[in-house]
C-alpha cells in the first residue's frame, strides 16, 4: 500500500486534502532533505476529515520551495481515499490511527513498514497532526511521562493529555524509538488550528535539541486518560428524539474539558435497562459503574471527571467512541517555579 518518494510531485502543494487522490495513489512517505538531521517525522490525514496537518505542512513546503528546509522532514500522508469523501475512514477501511500495532492486514503491514524504515533511519521527533469533531481546546498528547515528550507537548499548549489507550495509534508506536506527540488542533473549519500548527511545526523544524530539564509547574496542565467510553453498534443514539436507546443532552460537546461535578446529566435511556454506555480502563476492564449511574431514566456521572472528544456527530461516535474520561495528575519531579 505504501509509496516512498524523495520529492514533492509538481502541483501537489496546490491541492486541498480532498484532491490529493488526483496525484497520489495512496499512503505516501516523503523523505525531504534539510540543513539538520535526523529528520522530523510528520504524519497527516490519518483521518480523512482532518485536513489541518496537510494544510499546515503544504504551507511550510510551499514557502521553502526555493530554499532549504531548516531540518529534514519525513512526511507521511495517510488516508487520501477517505479525504476525497471528507470522511474519517471509509466503511470498508480500518482506522488509519489504529493500525500501528501488530496485525496482518494490508493496513497494518503498511504501518509497520513506515515504523521499520523510520526506526532504522533515526528521527529527531514524531508529530501526528489532527483535528477533532467536538468543541475542544487545542492540546497535545503524549504516551510517556518523559521530560522530552512533555517539553515538545507544552511547546504547543500547556494543556497536555497522557494516554496509553487506545492501542494502535501512531504516536504510541513511535514513542518506542523517538520523542512523539499528537496535536489536536480543534475543528476542521477553524483556521486558527492551521495557523497554530504552522507556528508549532516551524518552531520544531528550527529546534537544535529538545530540552530534557524538569517542566516548571506553571507551564503544564496535565491530564491522564483513565477510561474510554463506547456505545455498542446495536444501540440507537441521537438527540431530541423519542424511542432511542440513548438520547444524549443536546449540548454534550460543550462538556469537553470541563471538570464535571457528580450527577452531571449526560442523557436519558429507557428505565429498567442496564447502562448502555461502556467505559473501559487502561487494562480494558469494564468500569462503567465507576463513572455512570442511572437516576430513573436519567444517565448521570457518578464521580467528578473531565471528558474530551465528546461530539454530536453520531457517525464519529460509531466509528470511534463517545468520549475519553480524564483526571488531573501532577508530575512528582517537575520544577517548583
Amino acid at each position: 500500500m505504501l509509496t516512498i518518494r524523495q520529492d514533492i510531485p509538481e502541483g501537489l502543494l496546490e491541492l486541498e486534502a480532498h484532491e490529493l487522490h488526483k496525484i497520489l495513489d495512496g499512503p505516501t512517505l516523503f523523505h525531504l532533505p534539510g540543513k539538520r538531521t535526523p529528520a522530523l517525522f510528520i504524519s497527516v490525514l490519518l483521518h480523512g476529515n482532518e485536513p489541518v496537518g496537510w494544510n499546515a505542512i503544504r504551507y511550510l513546503l510551499y514557502h521553502h520551495q526555493n530554499r532549504e528546509l531548516p531540518r529534514a522532514i519525513s512526511l507521511f500522508i495517510g488516508n487520501i481515499h477517505a479525504a476525497k469523501h471528507h470522511q474519517r475512514r471509509l466503511d470498508n477501511q480500518l482506522d488509519f490511527n489504529r493500525i500501528w500495532n501488530t496485525g496482518d492486514t494490508p493496513e497494518h503491514l503498511m504501518a509497520q513498514q513506515v515504523c521499520d524504515e523510520m526506526k532504522q533511519a533515526g528521527l529527531f521527533a514524531s508529530i501526528d497532526v489532527h483535528n477533532n469533531t467536538g468543541i475542544n481546546p487545542h492540546y497535545a498528547c503524549v504516551n510517556k511521562l518523559d521530560m522530552t515528550f512533555l517539553h515538545l507537548a507544552t511547546l504547543f499548549n500547556r494543556t497536555v493529555i497522557y494516554f496509553t489507550r487506545p492501542e494502535g495509534v501512531q504516536s504510541l508506536a513511535f514513542s518506542e524509538f523517538t520523542t512523539a506527540v499528537t496535536l489536536e488542533c480543534g475543528q476542521p473549519d477553524n483556521q486558527q488550528g492551521v495557523a497554530h500548527a504552522i507556528e508549532y511545526l516551524t518552531a520544531c523544524l528550527n529546534m537544535v535539541e529538545i530540552p530534557s530539564s524538569p517542566i516548571a509547574k506553571n507551564d503544564i496542565e496535565l491530564f491522564h486518560t483513565v477510561a474510554t467510553v463506547r456505545i455498542a453498534s446495536d444501540i440507537e443514539i441521537g438527540f431530541k428524539e423519542d424511542g432511542l436507546d440513548l438520547c444524549l443532552v443536546d449540548d454534550i460537546d460543550h462538556l469537553n474539558f470541563h471538570e464535571l461535578p457528580i450527577d452531571t446529566l449526560i442523557g436519558w435511556q429507557p428505565i429498567n435497562r442496564d447502562i448502555v454506555l461502556r467505559a473501559t480502563n487502561e487494562q480494558d476492564q469494564d468500569v462503567s459503574d465507576s463513572f455512570f449511574r442511572l437516576d430513573g431514566a436519567a444517565l448521570r456521572v457518578r464521580r467528578p471527571v473531565m471528558p474530551a472528544m465528546l461530539t454530536r456527530d453520531t457517525k464519529i461516535i460509531r466509528q470511534d467512541c463517545l468520549c475519553y474520561l480524564m483526571e488531573r495528575i501532577t508530575l512528582p519531579n517537575h520544577s517548583s517555579n
